[in-house]
């Protein structure tokens, strides 16, 4: 396995940075606090450059807030400045090295990914076989070990100085475990921390059809009792290795349809989830509730239609053009 030890240099260079400002502030310099960076983006980069090469960077206090779709999670909230540029920073040099290494089937959170190639690679997967093992890691980020993650970071990456940010990004929200969803360092780590079981499943268990999205994965196979056989290997490893546990761990027969990253996939068509489509009429009620008709509403709009249109689901689109029609209506009057 290739290993790292040079990356100081490239991370702590005026270039980096200046593109970690770049992709921190895209699609945001409407917001007050981006606003309030550029007046004077030089200066605040040189002093975060310089708080980072003294070893003085520390990560600020979090804000948190709780969401509840599609089910309780906590969400940690950092500043722009310094978080969210350093955080870039790093993901800058170590996103290219971490991603060499995931599988071809994992892909939450990586670049040219994505939910519609994973929606694709599902139905590769269902239409040749009968069964499906599905699981899911219970309280994911909340469970995952700050040892063990700087443990599995630090066998690929040789780099002292560097392996002391993360270490301090990992244990700056206090205890024993807990990845703080929100941080984008996050995002890249729980791949990473995921990746160990990839790869068992991949190179010991040699399982072909297999597909991960973050803490959802899913197993195929025409042999119900290989699956039960290779379920129980799996929970021992994750319980054994990376001290977690399973919320879901189910085979079904594929012929029901697999329900996997908000679509439910049959052989010959995709259906979007009841609770998917719930969620996407009750986003669509809400917003020009809370946003002004802007760019931003414009893309979210765009999303939503880009989200169903994967579906078999022509009747449900056209309820949503109505839904959307009146609710256009009813602010443009409120206005």
């Amino acid at each position: 396995m290739k290993t790292y030890k040079h990356l100081w240099e490239q991370f702590i260079s005026p270039e980096n940075f200046e593109l970690a400002a770049k992709n921190a502030i895209k699609h945001k310099k409407s917001k007050q606090a981006v606003k309030n960076f550029l007046k004077n983006k030089d200066a605040w980069l040189h002093k975060l450059r310089t708080q980072v090469i003294t070893g003085n960077f520390k990560t600020s206090k979090y804000q948190t807030f709780t969401i509840y779709e599609p089910k309780k999670r906590v969400i940690y909230k950092l500043p722009l400045y310094p978080d969210h540029i350093l955080q870039h920073a790093l993901i800058n040099v170590l996103g290219p090295i971490w991603q060499r290494g995931f599988i071809q089937d994992s892909y939450a959170c990586i670049p040219g990914r994505g939910l519609h190639r994973a929606s694709q690679r599902t139905m590769d997967f269902v239409r040749r076989n009968k069964y499906v093992l599905q699981c899911d890691i219970k309280k994911f980020y909340p469970s995952i070990n700050h040892d063990i993650m700087m443990k599995i970071i630090a066998h690929k990456i040789h780099d002292r100085r560097i392996l002391k940010v993360l270490n301090e990004i990992v244990r700056s929200v206090g205890g024993n475990t807990n990845l703080p969803i929100g941080n984008l360092t996050s995002q890249w780590m729980g791949n990473v921390y995921m990746n160990q079981l990839d790869m068992f499943i991949k190179q010991e268990l040699h399982w072909a059809d297999y597909i991960r999205y973050c803490d959802d994965f899913c197993l195929y196979s025409n042999k119900k009792s290989e699956l039960k056989r290779v379920a129980k290997i799996i929970k021992l490893f994750i319980n054994q290795n990376l001290e977690l546990v399973f919320s879901k761990s189910d085979i079904r027969q594929t012929k029901q349809g697999v329900c996997f990253i908000g679509y439910r996939h049959f052989k010959k068509f995709i259906l979007l989830k009841k609770r998917t489509a719930k969620k996407i009429k009750t986003r669509i009620k809400n917003i020009f509730i809370y946003n002004d008709f802007c760019k931003r509403t414009t893309g979210q709009i765009a999303a939503v239609f880009g989200w169903v249109k994967w579906a078999c689901c022509f009747n449900y689109r056209n309820s949503l053009m109505m839904i959307l029609s009146k609710t256009l209506t009813l602010a443009t009057n409120s206005n």
